[in-house]
């Protein structure tokens, strides 16, 4: 099995870099041809043309785009993602430090999100009567209408303004000190023994995680449901059934399983607008990640940050499938001999 997996890792990895590099040259082109001088707004107001012009040499701007993307790229392949315009030090430093509490919001919200998804697409399978079907598909639609955005202002007004129970603004205390090992705060707080510090943070990730699983449970159940329902039409099913197998055991023990592989799908293919999402969420609650830099990147116009910064969410993106398709071929034996 291992080698299966490390097939598929292999072949997906070999084909996301045409897809990166794609993508890497419309982001690219796209940035520079925008109506916006990022030097002219580093500038002071007594700057004369030659400082202008010396200001544009100095981050490459001065040439055309196609040379521009040609040493963009060289110096990409060596883990250089240039000098952002803005902070004066290199993007790979800025994404480093704000990755991690990006990656640590998505992987808290993906498993509220299959926490509440999973539990409740079994519910809504269990579901017989049509009223309550009825009224089960209005409830998902209800929760699919509105984004993770509005969950963010929602939360944010109950649980940190009506009812202050919970904190919404940034990512811990002021008076916490986090060990900054690995950049993720609840594994280094809890690798250093710092439970309160571990408390804080996890009740600071708890609202951005929260809003952004409540606009991705619906997807699962919706499609957690539509499997099982036509899991339950499959022969094996009928001869479980058959036998006197107790529809407990057929569901959790035989459906479930093959009713995973398109609740799989759904998330790669979702994860990417999650780990997206986490923008206008991570800025609502002032949470210092990704989405965070990538605003401050748009404010400035900081062609490099930004550049970098869509890198790494196609990384992610691309990585994100790249997962799926492993587990795909461990929870589904049929498939290693097809790939």
């Amino acid at each position: 099995m291992l080698r299966e997996v490390a097939g598929v890792v292999l072949r997906r990895l070999a084909g996301a870099i045409p897809v990166m590099l794609v993508v890497s040259i419309v982001v690219f082109v796209v940035l520079r041809l925008l109506p916006a001088d990022p030097i002219g707004m580093m500038l002071p107001p007594n700057a004369t043309a030659e400082d202008a012009a010396a200001l544009r040499a100095a981050f490459g701007l001065d040439q055309s785009i196609a040379r521009q993307f040609v040493i963009w790229l060289a110096h990409a392949a060596r883990g250089d993602l240039g000098v952002s315009i803005h902070f004066h030090v290199p993007v790979t430093r800025l994404i480093a430090a704000a990755l991690p509490a990006t990656i640590e919001l998505s992987a808290a919200a993906l498993l509220l999100a299959l926490a509440i998804g999973l539990p409740g697409g079994l519910a809504l399978y269990a579901v017989r009567s049509r009223q309550a079907r009825l009224a089960a598909s209005l409830f998902v639609v209800t929760l699919l209408s509105v984004p993770s955005f509005l969950w963010a202002l929602l939360l944010l007004l109950l649980f940190g303004v009506t009812f202050p129970v919970l904190p919404f603004t940034g990512r811990v205390s002021g008076g916490v000190a986090l060990p900054g090992w690995t950049g993720f705060a609840l594994v280094d707080t809890l690798a250093a023994g710092q439970l309160g510090a571990f408390a804080d943070a996890l009740a600071h990730l708890l609202l951005p995680a929260l809003a952004l699983a409540l606009a991705f449970a619906p997807l699962i159940m919706r499609v957690l449901r539509s499997s099982l329902l036509e899991a339950a039409t499959e022969d094996y099913v009928m001869t479980a059934r058959l036998r006197g197998v107790s529809e407990a055991r057929i569901l959790l023990r035989h459906m479930l399983k093959n009713a995973a592989l398109p609740t799989l799908t759904l998330i790669g293919v979702q994860f990417g607008f999650l780990f997206g999402g986490t923008l206008l969420v991570e800025l609502i609650y002032s949470f210092p990640g990704l989405g965070n830099l990538m605003v401050q990147a748009v404010r400035d116009h900081d062609l490099p940050l930004l550049q970098g910064v869509a890198v790494v969410f196609c990384i992610a993106v691309l990585l994100a499938n790249t997962l799926v398709d492993a587990l795909y071929v461990v929870i589904n034996p049929r498939l290693r001999s097809v790939r």
